[in-house]
């Protein structure tokens, strides 16, 4: 009689690799469930912007979101940021210029009365532009904030409360951060209740004062330019008098030449100090703490 051949028998516990795989998926699904539920709106908008750059194969650029999520992270990758701050910038024809460096994006707001006279308090003109940068710039980065202040060349009366140039232009920087850490705050917190309301705004993740770094320039950078200045009108004069002495011009001609060139250092003096009536902001590619 022929022995009956043997059924193979299925492996033991073999279901059990699948089983097992199911539960962790559900496990990762639940858990995606619950950190979305409490996520901050600036890390579920990372996650976005990362599909996205993934999807279309263009990474994006420092207002959309950098060179990497982990260093650069923006709130949101649409284009209309930067087209915002363009808008603005024509707005206040010739006063805001917007710079690429390796540090990141620097905005740069000039020729306007940010201070009263020798002070660090901000005017009403200076509050008015700095709501419309710093709203756009605040609630889409989450990006570190550098905020340079500046003072021009002219001394301090004795009766100042600021012992240096120094002083004063690190005071104006830190006037610009405290206006958007605090007045900038409570107005967005007003216009924007109904986004704060459905989750979609949150006013104490992206006014954090841990983003803002105020930096006083001093006077150094318009004395430096007038030094330029000077050098330039010193020599032109020398090379007048040269001229004058070797008959190659006469006294009349030389004495309009150096009036000439007076009226031109005054002239170029009053429009130095103009552009340092300035603040500047530094979106840092570097993601705030």
């Amino acid at each position: 009689m022929p022995r009956r051949k043997k059924q193979p028998e299925a492996p033991k516990g073999s279901w059990l690799t699948t089983y097992g795989d199911m539960v962790t998926l559900l496990l990762t699904f639940f858990v995606l469930l619950f950190s979305m539920s409490t996520i901050s709106p600036g890390k579920f908008q990372q996650v976005v912007v990362g599909i996205r750059s993934a999807l279309t194969g263009m990474p994006p650029s420092v207002l959309t979101g950098g060179k990497s999520l982990s260093e650069e992270p923006l709130i949101t990758s649409q284009r209309g940021v930067y087209q915002e701050l363009i808008r603005i910038a024509e707005e206040y024809k010739g006063k805001i210029t917007i710079q690429e460096k390796d540090e990141g994006t620097v905005i740069i707001m000039q020729d306007m009365a940010f201070f009263y006279p020798a002070s660090a308090k901000l005017t009403p003109e200076a509050k008015e532009l700095l709501g419309k940068i710093g709203s756009i710039v605040i609630e889409h980065t989450t990006n570190v904030l550098q905020i340079y202040g500046y003072a021009d060349d002219q001394p301090l009366s004795q009766d100042s409360i600021y012992v240096s140039n120094w002083h004063l232009s690190s005071a104006r920087a830190s006037s610009v951060v405290q206006f958007f850490t605090e007045e900038l705050k409570k107005r967005r917190s007003v216009e924007r209740l109904a986004d704060i309301r459905a989750g979609r705004f949150d006013p104490e993740y992206f006014y954090d004062s841990q983003r803002f770094y105020p930096i006083g320039m001093g006077d150094w950078p318009i004395k430096r330019e007038i030094q330029a200045l000077r050098t330039y009108i010193d020599s032109e004069k020398q090379l007048a008098t040269d001229k004058l002495q070797q008959g190659q011009i006469n006294r009349d001609l030389y004495n309009q030449t150096t009036e000439k060139l007076d009226s031109e250092y005054l002239a170029r003096l009053a429009q130095l100090r103009n552009q340092y009536r300035r603040i500047d902001i530094l979106i840092k590619r570097e993601k705030a703490k």
